[in-house]
């Protein structure tokens, strides 16, 4: 009796969590048509009789028994809308031949629903649940990928990303990602060496663990009208954020509170995450380029304050970055600065259209900011050698903040980054009342038929505009919290 009445509560926990009303999620995400059609994108430029194996993200440990937010992998959630860990999905290249005579072109292996783990760690899809939401007829549970017996031999190639070796083993788990990558590696006599040897062994067997990126850079490139919804929805959440903190910021207020000021706004727009970690750095601090340690407790009114961040919405991660001086009017200095960035900014966008290369944008920067910098006596000629301008101004951004890249030269519906920088540290070998002064501006870009469109327009980019926006009052200037001592 005990048995019977604790599987009847374990079937109505079960069903009670499947059951999730419609109205509890946003209805834009990508469809699956989309993921369909982009399956079948990836088939046609798959090289004959071959198959591509992806698996999901691996769950990573923050620490003890407490994981970080999962985050599926782009490529998987790209073909899938996916966003579960531990699955195995395999795209062929023909058609292939069950057991029962059916016949199918991909197939997924998908983490099976688990009334217990669902009550701790949310609702699971399942096999069917894969099959009525997103549109793989042929979903299995990730349980019956061991005994899924395709020849991977017969294949030309298959097509997989190399493994780093970095994914934990759940012992209570026999199809976990870990099992799923061990048991692969037995269907295909992965190498028992180590990655260099096996990408070289891979040239004897079939085994290909080099084009699938280049392939996928080449699918990811180029984006769809639905994904352009989705970046232009994260952009533009991203440039009203740059558009709070200007009209909030103050003298006095930390690093992270105006980080948390920025993030506020995404999650008021839905945005479901950041797409990389939020950096926030005023002073000397903006010239450390991935400063993410946000600790600063008082900005001054002397300083400029670089914000680079970028809201992720539904997937696709917006990057945008404004400086701005914190007392709400830039200093003589930090004026010559700016321009310089900003006229090298525009003068890279002009530019921007179908045909040409990242480098040749980040060349024209540099051209720019070289010469302004010996103008200024920063540098004593163009040509000298320096660290100011450090990074290149150009990359795509779509599912990553640093899409894969494609192949060749810009086309029509990419999307990138426009970005120069100039950052001057303390103690640098230059006058030091250019010390601490660090600009980055950073825009994304739409690539059109004859130029491009400017997708971060609503964050003021002008010296004018931006000290006119600060004037005007926030939302947030009565917001006071009581003094926790």
């Amino acid at each position: 009796m005990k048995k019977t009445v604790g599987t009847l509560f374990s079937a109505l926990l079960f069903f009670s969590l499947y059951a999730q009303p419609s109205e509890d999620l946003p209805g834009d995400f990508l469809g699956q048509s989309f993921h369909k059609e982009r399956r079948q994108a990836l088939r046609e430029k798959l090289p004959p009789n071959s198959v591509a194996v992806f698996f999901a993200n691996p769950i990573r440990n923050r620490s003890n028994d407490v994981d970080f937010v999962y985050h599926q992998d782009p490529n998987f959630y790209y073909l899938t809308g996916y966003k579960e860990p531990d699955a195995v999905l395999l795209i062929f290249k023909d058609k292939q031949t069950a057991n029962n005579g059916n016949q199918y072109d991909e197939i997924i292996f998908v983490q099976p629903r688990n009334a217990q783990a669902e009550m701790w760690t949310g609702r699971r899809l399942g096999n069917l649940g894969v099959k009525e939401t997103l549109g793989l007829n042929e979903a299995f549970n990730n349980t019956d990928f061991k005994k899924y017996n395709v020849d991977f031999s017969k294949f030309q190639a298959v097509l997989f990303t190399d493994f780093n070796n970095d994914v934990r083993d759940n012992p209570l788990d026999s199809a976990d990602l870990y099992s799923l990558i061990e048991q692969f590696k037995q269907k295909v006599n992965y190498p028992s060496v180590g990655t260099i040897n096996v990408s070289r062994e891979a040239r004897i067997n079939n085994l290909n663990t080099r084009e699938l990126a280049v392939i996928m850079g080449t699918l990811r490139g180029k984006k769809q009208p639905e994904e352009l919804a989705l970046i232009r929805k994260a952009v533009a959440i991203s440039g009203m954020a740059q558009r709070e903190v200007m009209k909030a910021i103050k003298p006095g207020m930390s690093e992270r509170e105006i980080q948390g000021i920025h993030e506020y706004v995404f999650k008021k727009y839905e945005a479901e995450d950041v797409g990389y970690p939020s950096i926030v750095g005023a002073g000397h601090n903006g010239c450390i380029l991935h400063y993410i340690e946000n600790y600063k407790p008082n900005v001054r009114n002397t300083e400029l304050i670089l914000m680079d961040l970028g809201a992720e919405y539904h997937g696709y991660t917006a990057d945008v970055t404004r400086t701005i001086p914190v007392s709400g009017k830039f200093s003589p200095e930090q004026k010559m600065i700016y321009e310089l960035v900003l006229k090298a900014q525009e003068e890279a966008m002009k530019a921007c259209k179908p045909g040409v290369t990242t480098q040749e944008l980040s060349a024209i920067t540099r051209r720019i900011v070289n010469k302004g910098l010996a103008e200024l006596g920063i540098i004593k000629s163009e040509n000298e050698q320096h660290l100011y301008y450090p990074h290149g101004c150009c990359h795509h951004i779509g599912l990553d903040v640093h899409d894969p890249v494609p192949q060749g030269r810009l086309e029509e519906n990419m999307v990138i980054t426009v970005e120069p920088g100039i950052y001057i540290p303390e103690n640098a070998k230059c006058d030091k009342r250019w010390w601490g002064i660090a600009v980055r501006i950073e825009d994304d870009c739409l690539i059109t038929k004859e130029g491009y469109e400017l997708l971060s327009s609503s964050a003021p980019r002008t010296i004018d505009e931006i000290e006119a926006l600060m004037k005007e009052p926030s939302p947030l200037d009565d917001f006071e919290l009581p003094e926790i001592k």
